[in-house]
């Protein structure tokens, strides 16, 4: 029984270590990467995509955490969806395409929003990532919430007639 718990505990290390890696080299490529893919279509103004977030980006559209450590103030006028990732997930590969079509079916009620918790590790710390798909929901007016694991489309759907656009 006792090598039991220390497999499960030895597990569970992994599984958090795994998404909070220390990969130092190719960060900042990586983020103008995902930048420059974020807006395949070439209309970088009016694109339907879901747009990836840096700290300093995340600051300045959603809450800036270091001048209001202790009060949740949006930055943005839309409600949003943050969807915490990593590239080598596979749920998160699987809600990518998902979250494409909200963000199109959605686009000017709804922003959608990407964190890669490997090139972001200081905003996958500040909300405390152990584990991804993660989704930050955010209403317009009042308090965000986190959710995990993956979603269909319907249920995406439901959060967010009810919680964020509340029809």
């Amino acid at each position: 029984m006792r090598k039991t718990t220390m497999i499960t505990i030895i597990s569970l290390l992994i599984a958090f270590s795994s998404t909070a890696c220390n990969n130092t080299s190719g960060d900042e490529k990586q983020t103008a990467m995902a930048e420059s893919t974020a807006n395949v279509s070439g209309d970088t103004k009016t694109s339907s995509s879901p747009e990836f977030l840096t700290v300093e980006t995340f600051k300045s559209k959603i809450w800036n955490y270091e001048k209001n450590p202790q009060e949740w103030i949006y930055e943005g006028s839309e409600p949003a969806i943050i969807d915490f990732y990593a590239d080598w997930c596979k749920p998160c590969k699987m809600v990518a395409p998902v979250l494409e079509e909200i963000a199109q079916d959605y686009q000017g009620k709804l922003k959608v929003y990407k964190i890669d918790t490997q090139v972001e590790k200081e905003l996958a710390a500040v909300f405390q990532i152990s584990s991804i798909p993660a989704f930050l929901y955010i209403p317009a007016q009042g308090q965000p919430r986190m959710d995990r694991g993956y979603k269909d489309k319907a249920a995406f759907e439901r959060i967010i007639q009810q919680e964020l656009l509340k029809n």
